[in-house]
């Protein structure tokens, strides 16, 4: 039986997708109009931040089957790398302009939830051409620390084992040794950062940071350690760090990476350089041509985050 192309409003799935910005809002507009009126039903205006985790669920909901439709599509077709990126780019942005509208129309953002906010949705953004790369690149899951724990600690008691000392100063050695790893952690430690990808037989392991605020100690100290523990495994690993702000906007904990010699650090436009080398995909130059957020989104969010000087963490 022959395919029926898969419609969506006004627009087919098509590799010129990517180029279909209003046609995308447009439909994710009417879906979320459908869903916030079921919203409204099931919950009072009091319960704004019920109401506005059913929003993001719903938005989110169309978009991930709208992004399935296109790689479905994209396999069938066989369309080439570009158009599958420029397609997922521009159904994700677009999914995000309609969330941040209707969120902010059931509960107004203020500094910490839109700046958070905006940190995920840029990561998502820089992730996409990893996950859908032009250039050679293959995604891994970063080692448990349990099972680094467990290879070094091995590693260290076989070469006690091995010195020509008495059976108790061998265990006196090892004893002082695991009381080491419990002042250096106090649980398991999680080594999985944002990204994590080989290429050209090197492990690349990337932290994602929209910017740093002016409290970020405990983080850059695990950031610290995650990367002391991937450089003591293998030269094959590699720390970098991907900042959305400019460097001059950036405080002492981003200088302490970057100046640690375990983290490579890159910061505005080098960040976005760094993706295009490692995908082949020019991220820089996609969100220069395609992304417009203060035309895009509603007259009511942008007069909102204006008012509360937000707008900034739209510039990209």
């Amino acid at each position: 039986m022959e395919k029926k192309q898969i419609e969506l409003n006004t627009f087919i799935v098509s590799p010129r997708l990517g180029e279909q910005k209003s046609d995308i809002i447009s439909f994710f507009r009417k879906r979320g109009e459908e869903s916030l009126e079921v919203i409204s039903r099931n919950y009072s205006n009091m319960q704004y931040k019920e109401k506005a985790k059913a929003v993001n669920k719903a938005v989110s909901e169309t978009r991930n089957k709208l992004v399935a439709a296109i790689i479905q599509k994209a396999q069938v077709q066989q369309w080439n790398r570009r158009d599958l990126v420029n397609a997922i780019l521009m159904t994700t942005y677009c999914s995000y302009v309609v969330m941040i509208d209707m969120r902010n129309s059931v509960w107004p953002y203020e500094y910490m939830t839109f700046s958070r906010r905006i940190g995920e949705i840029w990561e998502l953004f820089c992730k996409i051409p990893f996950e859908y790369p032009i250039n050679d690149l293959e995604l891994f899951i970063p080692p448990l620390f349990a099972d680094v724990k467990k290879l070094m600690t091995g590693e260290i008691e076989t070469y006690i084992d091995k010195l020509q000392i008495q059976d108790e100063q061998k265990s006196q050695l090892k004893c002082y040794y695991n009381k080491v790893w419990n002042m250096v952690t106090s649980g398991e430690i999680k080594l999985e950062l944002d990204l994590h990808f080989k290429q050209d037989n090197v492990f690349y392991n990337i932290d994602f940071k929209s910017g740093f605020s002016s409290n970020e100690k405990g983080n850059t100290n695990r950031l610290l350690l995650v990367a002391t523990i991937f450089h003591n495994l293998t030269d094959n690993y590699k720390c970098c760090l991907f900042v959305r702000e400019k460097e001059e906007e950036n405080n002492q904990y981003f200088k302490q990476l970057r100046d640690s010699g375990i983290w490579t650090a890159f910061c505005g436009d080098a960040t976005y350089a760094q993706i295009k080398h490692f995908t082949g995909f020019n991220l820089k130059e996609w969100i220069d041509n395609h992304i417009d957020w203060k035309t895009d989104l509603q007259h009511e969010t942008l007069r909102q985050l204006s008012v509360n000087n937000l707008v900034k963490y739209l510039e990209w």
